[in-house]
């Protein structure tokens, strides 16, 4: 008798049966199954991840560089257009102005730039140094520019504006602007009366006389001043020239019509309105208007773009104690700063709309 567990061959195999196969179904997952799918999601989800950080970062800067500020238009664009601040006395042109110029450098997302001009002007050299650094920016990002101008925009603030060069629609006033001023002064007081009235006398010692030129200690005959005055009258006169062939370049209009040209370059002030039929202007508006202005040159369509302003950082502690240990640092005469009475004293030609430049606050 057959065991109980065997079994019959089926019927037509010939009594043999077939041998026994196992089969074994590995549990399926859903990662398995779903495999590219989720691989697919992965990859989109790391890239919208990076353009999410990339755009996070865009919104913050560096500790000690100008802070990146909405100014207007759409918050969520991408494009951006850069509104940089160039206010106050410009003494010296490595300052918050060059900075906010570094920033739209690095930044590939600004399509275009608007500088918002309120200043009266400053040194020749600071003036010229800000129109190089913006024009060069300009150009290697091919950058469309446009100027906005505030209360006051003139001489070395005028300056700077020609950095739009001779593209058409690009300089804006508001209607309370005054611009002009085109013209260089240097500073010369002469104290050398007062002080022979209190018995003080003026004797440097010098390798030759010119060295103390433009003095205001040192008492000159008729003949001695004549000569002093035409050598600074000649470096009036270069910084002059060049100052007349940067508005040529910013201004073609100009350079076709000497009468105007002529009547423009005298160091008045003007209007806006004034300015704007002479030709120093283009149109009377705001900052809006030129934002706009920019985002049309831009290619851009002006409610799409984000526009964005720069601030000062604030100092870390450490720089403030750095600063003050370095002012207490600083040689003094009878509790005044000697290097900055050294400034005080030392002839310099001005792209300035005042008649007291020392005693303006420099530009940060």
């Amino acid at each position: 008798m057959p065991p109980a567990n065997d079994f019959p061959p089926p019927p037509g195999t010939g009594g043999t049966a077939p041998a026994p196969q196992v089969v074994v179904h590995q549990a399926s997952t859903a990662f398995g199954r779903y495999g590219r799918y989720l691989w697919l999601a992965l990859g989109l989800a790391a890239m919208t991840i990076v353009g999410q950080a990339a755009s996070y970062r865009s919104y913050f800067s560096p500790p000690d560089a100008p802070q990146e500020k909405y100014h207007s238009r759409s918050e969520s664009a991408r494009d951006k257009i850069a509104v940089l601040t160039i206010a106050g006395s410009i003494l010296e042109g490595d300052g918050f102005v060059k900075r906010q110029i570094d920033r739209v450098r690095d930044d590939d997302h600004v399509v275009a730039v608007v500088a918002r001009i309120d200043s009266p002007g400053g040194t020749v050299t600071g003036s010229d140094y800000l129109l190089h650094h913006l024009r060069k920016l300009c150009d290697d990002r091919k950058l469309p520019l446009v100027v906005s101008m505030g209360g006051i925009c003139a001489s070395g603030g005028y300056y700077i504006a020609m950095a739009v060069g001779d593209r058409p629609d690009s300089i804006y006033a508001e209607p309370a602007t005054w611009t002009g001023s085109i013209g260089v002064v240097i500073p010369h007081y002469d104290f050398s009366g007062l002080l022979t009235k209190w018995e003080v006398r003026d004797d440097s010692v010098v390798s030759h006389e010119d060295k103390l030129m433009g003095s205001p200690t040192r008492s000159l005959d008729p003949q001695q001043r004549a000569a002093e005055r035409d050598l600074l009258q000649r470096l009036v006169d270069v910084s002059f020239d060049r100052f007349v062939d940067i508005v040529k370049s910013g201004r073609p209009q100009l350079a076709e019509d000497a009468e105007k040209l002529q009547r423009a370059t005298t160091g008045q002030i003007f209007t806006a309105d004034q300015a704007l039929e002479l030709g120093l202007v283009d149109k009377i508006g705001f900052v809006e208007d030129a934002v706009a202005r920019a985002a049309e040159l831009a290619g851009r369509d002006p409610e799409a773009i984000r526009c964005i302003k720069y601030e000062q950082p604030l100092p870390a502690l450490s720089r403030l104690l750095a600063a003050e240990a370095g002012r207490g640092a600083r040689q003094t005469v009878g509790g005044l700063d000697l290097a900055g009475l050294l400034d005080l004293a030392a002839p310099r030609a001005y792209y300035l709309c005042t008649w007291l430049p020392h005693l303006l606050a420099p530009q940060p």
